[in-house]
């Protein structure tokens, strides 16, 4: 059936030409020739081997060991990262031996453990000896003040004549020493460490309730954090040393200092030891120092020589062409590997000239045959988008990959998206806001396309070109609206209505009156605004607009079926689909918008809403003062009939004219040709079994009945839908009216400037917060929802798959 009128072919409208292709590949070159092919990124392979298991396939072996050579890599470029080192460039070689290359990130990964490993003993050993040079010098002065303070109580004692009982300020050193009867001598004992500053208050209050406060507990103070040898990060902590008498004491703090996980160190009582220990741990430290600086050099210096190399090893790319020739199936004599794969007809040229150089470079005697095969198969979709569309499509992907050859909505979606967005965003100074934020984007996007960002913001970077036409729209229609942060302007000329008192005292009671009949040249007249027929004025404007915004789109998608019908040889499509769904939403819907439309041109009061229902319940009623046009009574007659007759147009015809069709060609398969065996009798059947699918009238006709009633009813139901554009453009203009005048001049008018600075900071956070981010993800949302659901379903299957070629530039990176 020849089309009544076309639209020209782009590449974005539909999806590439697809062929299922061969690849006949000797087994010599066949590891070349997916490496060139991965390189081109072009083929789709299908899975020839879906029947085997993973460990059953040919290359499961390759791909194991390419698996464990990545895991070797991460921890190489895992390493780099922690010694501050970056991966040098260099020019890539052609040829990396699989064998060679295991054996040298064994080497590498072994030895580069043992470095670590020994280098993590050491570090250990170093912060060990680091804290006990500082329990050295820390509790050295707790015994220092007690010896002191012993000679000094002595002192004293012989001159006052103290008893022998001693009292409660003598120190708790002498106290053994004054102690005549040995069988009442107690021998003190002491524990010396360092805690965390964070567990000390804990840790002495268990301490002293352990042991019954008998126990005498000093602590200091360290001027800096230190390392921690058990977790190796830096911890604010204090020395302590605690003295206590008895076995059972000792096993009790003992075990208190374990479960605080404190450091406990041995400690000399002896002035002359502790002296001498001091010195030969300091000397421990600096040679433990300099070993740990000669092994990070040692270790650096092999990362040093690794980096060159990092940039070549491309073992995730081994992995993805033996993952690719485990798809692969050998022909019979083994010689050669057979696959299936999904090529643009565009990319014939190229696939055939990359298998010619892997031949040519595996100096193979044979090379890859390369042919299209014919199936029947539904082929996966393929757009080429660039960096502006590709957000676009996305949003379309998101609800259903398009079906190969089916109409795209990504290109309508580029227009209407942001336009039906900025509909219910119109504001130009919020619109200027979004503006300025995605042109920041767009100038730094080659800096931000490099960085791994956040979620929320990587999906703001994705989207920076849609964000882009949401705000350029968004101004445009805040012109339209005449609406600045709420605030209008005189930016077009002068308004066509005035107040009745120069003080406009009685604009929100009385209302305007007209002075002049030329309209205001562009967009809302700004006398509109905070008088009194502001808000029915917009509510009746942004309404009717909103309706007839969503019939031209609604019309658009049925106009978009008749594409679809036409391409892929429809007519019952286009007679018993498009025709009469045409029909119906004009007869009602499209008359309903031209009567807005002659309403706005004529200025009449006629109420639509009465000429709507009236229209139903009683047609042949004299319309009165409703009338817009003469003869409107006989038209409207005419137009229900057209809707009254659409519906059975749509429902019965369709599955009728496919069950005749089925019929006539079950009768022509009861006769053909004799054929010389029964072998050809049963292939020509088999052809017929593929040819002609089984036919149920009665499912056809439920899926018929179901597809009409959804369109009845969603006829109805969409174009209410659209009222959310009126909505949430009022609900926009109200909240961005309240924020000016309760919060910006309700500061104001205090004359203060402290409130003044309050308030902007208020509005400038509600602004940001409410209206540039809320409101915009709301508005997006919306704008999602009458694309997806009232323009999609007209025309949009969304039942196809997505192309995805076998390409080392969609391989993660391995660091």
């Amino acid at each position: 059936m020849a089309p009544f009128f076309s639209i020209p072919e782009m590449s974005l409208l539909r999806s590439e030409d697809m062929n299922l292709v061969q690849l006949i590949i000797p087994v010599e070159s066949a590891h070349g020739t997916i490496s060139y092919l991965g390189e081109l990124g072009l083929l789709q392979f299908e899975d020839l081997n879906l029947d085997k298991s993973p460990f059953q396939r040919t290359y499961a072996n390759q791909v194991k060991r390419c698996i464990e050579m990545v895991r070797k890599l991460r921890y190489l470029w895992e390493q780099l990262r922690k010694a501050g080192l970056s991966a040098a460039r260099s020019p890539p070689e052609i040829d990396i031996d699989l064998d060679e290359l295991e054996i040298k990130l064994g080497e590498l990964e072994a030895e580069l453990r043992e470095l670590d490993g020994n280098l993590e003993k050491l570090k250990r050993t170093h912060s060990e000896l680091t804290e006990y040079l500082l329990v050295l010098s820390k509790a050295s002065t707790f015994f220092e003040a007690a010896r002191n303070g012993a000679t000094s109580y002595q002192r004293e004692s012989s001159v006052s004549s103290m008893t022998r009982e001693g009292s409660m300020d003598s120190p708790l050193l002498l106290e053994q020493e004054m102690q005549t009867d040995p069988s009442k001598q107690i021998k003190l004992g002491f524990i010396a460490g360092l805690i965390a500053k964070t567990k000390a208050a804990s840790f002495e209050r268990i301490l002293f309730r352990a042991t019954r406060g008998n126990l005498f507990y000093k602590q200091l103070p360290l001027d800096e954090p230190v390392t921690d040898p058990a977790t190796g990060v830096k911890v604010e902590k204090l020395v302590f040393v605690c003295f206590y008498s008895g076995e059972r004491a000792r096993t009790k703090i003992t075990k208190i200092c374990e479960a605080f996980g404190a450091n406990r160190y041995s400690f000399p009582e002896e002035h002359g030891k502790r002296w001498q220990l001091k010195t030969e741990v300091a000397s421990r430290v600096t040679e433990i120092q300099s070993t740990i600086d000669a092994s990070i050099l040692e270790r650096d210096t092999v990362l040093s020589a690794v980096s060159y190399q990092l940039e070549q090893w491309t073992t995730l790319k081994e992995k993805a062409i033996y993952h690719t020739l485990n798809m692969l199936s050998f022909d019979v004599t083994k010689k050669c590997l057979v696959g299936e794969a999904w090529c643009p007809v565009a990319a014939k040229v190229k696939v055939q000239d990359a298998l010619r150089r892997a031949a040519s470079d595996s100096n193979s005697q044979v090379s890859t045959i390369f042919q299209v095969l014919h199936s029947e198969e539904l082929p996966p979709t393929y757009f080429k988008v660039n960096k502006f569309t590709e957000a676009f499509q996305q949003i379309v992907d998101a609800y259903g990959v398009p079906r190969y050859k089916e109409i795209n909505p990504g290109v309508f979606t580029i227009v209407t998206f942001p336009f039906l967005f900025a509909v219910m965003f119109g504001d130009w100074g919020h619109g200027i806001c979004i503006l300025l934020a995605t042109l920041w984007l767009v100038y730094n996007e080659k800096k931000f396309g490099t960085q791994k960002l956040g979620d929320i913001m990587d999906m703001t970077f994705g989207g920076r070109y849609v964000l882009l036409l949401m705000a350029i729209f968004s101004i445009y229609t805040g012109f339209i609206y005449n609406e600045f942060f709420s605030v209008p302007f005189h930016l077009f000329g002068d308004s066509a209505y005035r107040c009745r008192t120069p003080s406009c005292s009685d604009a929100t009671t009385v209302g305007l009156i007209k002075y002049r009949e030329e309209p205001y040249p562009f967009g809302v007249d700004p006398v509109w605004h905070g008088s009194r027929s502001e808000l029915p004025f917009l509510n009746s404007l942004k309404m009717k607009m909103s309706i007839i915004l969503g019939v031209i789109q609604m019309m658009l998608g049925i106009i978009l079926s008749y594409f679809n019908a036409t391409f892929f040889r429809s007519s019952l499509d286009v007679w018993f689909q498009f025709v009469p769904q045409i029909l119906f939403l004009g007869s009602l819907f499209g008359y309903l918008s031209v009567l807005i439309i002659l309403k706005w041109v004529t200025g009449s009061q006629a109420d639509l809403y009465h000429v709507m229902i009236y229209m139903f319940l009683s047609p042949t009623s004299d319309i009165g003062d409703n009338r817009l046009f003469k003869g409107q009574e006989r038209v409207q007659i005419i137009l229900l009939l057209i809707s009254f007759v659409a519906v059975p147009w749509m429902l019965l015809p369709k599955p009728l004219i496919l069950r005749k069709q089925h019929l006539e060609k079950l009768q022509g398969r009861g006769y053909g040709v004799l054929r010389s065996s029964d072998a050809d009798a049963l292939d020509i059947d088999l052809d017929h079994e593929h040819e002609h699918e089984e036919f149920e009238f009665s499912e056809a006709f439920v899926h018929q009945m179901i597809h009409t009633i959804e369109f009845v009813l969603g006829a109805v139901s969409n174009t209410a839908s659209y009222l959310r554009l009126w909505a949430l453009s009022l609900a926009h203009a109200e909240l961005s009216a309240v924020f000016y005048e309760r919060v910006l001049l309700l500061s104001w008018s205090y004359h203060n400037p402290i409130i003044l600075l309050v308030g902007f900071i208020v509005f400038l956070f509600a602004t940001i917060g409410v209206l540039l981010v809320m409101e915009t993800l709301s508005a997006f949302l919306h704008a999602l929802r009458l694309h997806w659901v009232e323009f999609q379903n007209k025309f949009y299957q969304g039942d196809g798959y997505q192309f995805s070629p076998f390409a080392f530039s969609s391989l993660e990176d391995i660091d």
